[in-house]
Parts: structure tokens; C-alpha cells; sequence
């Protein structure tokens, strides 16, 4: 019998695991536990870490997984990570389930950069109003940039000062709209953006909004992860169900191929 453990945290995931519930597919929905108020599944849930690869392994065992989907942020990459080696460990079919990463169009001023410390290191000397785009976990990589002053966007309130000299936190969850980050933009004066490259609809607003403005965006490239299936609609991941799983297709032909995923947050 096929047993679905889908990683989420995303839209992707919760667009899943709606149809996935709608088919009768039996399965699990694991969030990370970053956030104080995840979205509720259509799905059991579970929520916190794994314990590594071995800990994921043993509960794919213990639970009887036979089939599982990252649906994780592009940027969890010590998850992927993780869910590849504990499936390689298993023998579990694993597939991933994403959008492309954004692409520069006419008129964005936009410098990739490898990973947060290159982020960092573009910023200019001068004192800047940077909007930092990148959720809380990797602040203290601007620690030595302390000349700038930080508007950052989370989806919870710190639970701590700020490790940034000048910075202050506005807390919102995406999806955001263009005209209220180019509001958001001109009201705290921001000169530089740095965020990810997640792609997606849900965080695109910034990244027009700055466009519109002509503000340079320190854009940081997804992270290398070894190969794997990767997926971009709910009906692929469906299909991939389908012949991995030895199920009968829980839909109709059309009535997931016309799905636009998008990510919530940065």
C-alpha cells in the first residue's frame, strides 16, 4: 500500500496535499516547526525535525513510507539533503516538488551571488538602507556591515533583540502584492534589497517593486543539491504517485495540469 510523506512549508505543499487528500492517498504532512502558526493540512500532521538522515530513515521505516515529496523552501537545503540520503538508505522513491527560480527581465538591476556571506560582501560601504529579505535565520551573517541600516520582514516577532546594530522587523506572511511592497519600499527608504532566489509568485512583489524603482537586488542562487526528480505542478507529482505507487490516477485528466503554484513568505 502506498504511504505519502510529503516535507512541506510551502504553497507547493499545501496545493499537494489538498489533492492528494481529495484522492484518498493516504499520507503524512511534516512541517520543520519554524513557524509559530503553520497552516492547517487536510492531512495528519506532524511537526519538528527528523534527527538528520538517520532520524528521517527510521521513521520511514517505523511508519512504513513508501513514497515521499520535498516540498520543502528551496533554500532548506540540509532537509533535501537529508530526505535524499534517508530514501537512498530505504529504497523509498522520492521526488521533489518546486518552481524555477526567477529570471531577470528588462529594467531589474540585479547582482547573483552565491550564498548568504557573498550577499553580505556586495553590499556597499557606504551606509545603505538595505530591505534583508531573507527570513531570520541567517542575520548574523551582516554583523560585519553594521554601517547600514536592516528592514527585515519575518513571519513571527523575534524572539530576541536583533543581532544588527540599526535594524528594525516588520512581520507579515506572504502572499505580498506589488503596489504594497513598492509602499513599503518608499516609506522606509530602502536603497539595496538582498533576498533569495525562491522564485515563485508569493515573495515576487519586491522584486517589481524594485524594479519600478530601480533599486539594485543582491539576489543569492539556490544551493547544489545532489540529483533528483524534480516536479513543478501538482499533477506531476500525481502522475509520478500513479506509476511509482501502482495506484489508479485520483483525477480526472485535466483537472490539475492547469495549477500556478506560488510560495508563502521570503
Amino acid at each position: 500500500m502506498t504511504r505519502l510523506l510529503i516535507l512541506g512549508g510551502t504553497t507547493e505543499a499545501s496545493l499537494l496535499a489538498r489533492a492528494v487528500a481529495e484522492a484518498g492517498i493516504k499520507a503524512v504532512f511534516s512541517y520543520a516547526g519554524r513557524t509559530e502558526q503553520p497552516t492547517a493540512q487536510p492531512l495528519p500532521t506532524r511537526i519538528g525535525g527528523f534527527g538528520g538522515a538517520e532520524g528521517l530513515a527510521a521513521y520511514i521505516r517505523g511508519e512504513g513510507v513508501t513514497h515521499l515529496v520535498d516540498a520543502t523552501h528551496p533554500f532548506a537545503a540540509q532537509m533535501s539533503r537529508n530526505a535524499i540520503k534517508a530514501c537512498s538508505l530505504t529504497d523509498t522513491s522520492i521526488c521533489a516538488f518546486e518552481r524555477p527560480p526567477w529570471v531577470a527581465g528588462e529594467g531589474d538591476v540585479w547582482h547573483p551571488v552565491a550564498d548568504m556571506s557573498a550577499a553580505a560582501d556586495a553590499l556597499p560601504e557606504a551606509p545603505a538602507r538595505v530591505f534583508l529579505a531573507i527570513g531570520k535565520l541567517h542575520i548574523a551573517e551582516f554583523v560585519h556591515k553594521p554601517q547600514h541600516s536592516y528592514l527585515l520582514r519575518l513571519v513571527d516577532p523575534p524572539e530576541g533583540p536583533l543581532p544588527l546594530p540599526d535594524a528594525k522587523a516588520v512581520i507579515a506572511r506572504g502572499p505580498f502584492t506589488e503596489a504594497g511592497d513598492l509602499a513599503l519600499l518608499q516609506r522606509h527608504r530602502i536603497t539595496h534589497i538582498v533576498a533569495k532566489n525562491a522564485g515563485g509568485a508569493g515573495a515576487e512583489a519586491k522584486l517589481k517593486a524594485a524594479r519600478t524603482l530601480g533599486i539594485p537586488v543582491i539576489l543569492i542562487d539556490r544551493p547544489q543539491l545532489p540529483a533528483r526528480t524534480v516536479f513543478g505542478t501538482v499533477a506531476d507529482v500525481l502522475e509520478w504517485l500513479c506509476k511509482k505507487g501502482n495506484i489508479a490516477h485520483p483525477a480526472g485528466e485535466d483537472q490539475y495540469t492547469a495549477d500556478h503554484p506560488t510560495r508563502l513568505g521570503e
